[in-house]
């Protein structure tokens, strides 16, 4: 079978296609920013307390937590969802800004309060979320 003749309609379709996916992709990438390398928000994630009675000389440390955590702009838009490990570590590269972390609540009882982070150039900021798990 004979390639489409250059200028046919065959020919001039397939490079409308061709030219239409590589406008798709060309906006696609444009629309997501990608963060330097080395500059975001890490840290671990923690809840506690753990134990039901505090006992002097008994330690009762709080103890990592996975879950997910909202990044806000510091307009309150969404700009990114992550999610903590089994040990409760995290790690999101974000461009530097300000931004607030909205932890999610996902039982409805354990909680944190939300945090303003600083992300500078160059670098990870660190940070420790603590979960309040409402043992008393």
């Amino acid at each position: 079978m004979l390639p489409p003749a250059a200028g046919s309609p065959a020919m001039m379709t397939a490079s409308l296609r061709r030219l239409s996916f590589l406008v798709f992709l060309l906006a696609a990438c444009a629309r997501t920013p990608t963060p330097p390398p080395n500059t975001g928000i890490e840290g671990q994630v923690l809840i506690g307390p753990m134990c039901p009675v505090m006992q002097a000389g008994i330690p009762c440390p709080d103890q990592p937590y996975q879950t997910a955590i909202t990044v806000q702009d510091s307009q309150g838009a969404r700009v990114a969802q992550f999610q903590s490990d089994a040990q409760g570590a995290f790690r999101v590269p974000l461009p530097p800004g300000d931004y607030i972390l909205a932890p999610e609540s996902p039982d409805g009882f354990t909680h944190a309060p939300e945090q303003p982070v600083t992300v500078s150039a160059g670098r990870y900021t660190s940070v420790t979320i603590t979960y309040d798990s409402g043992i008393r």
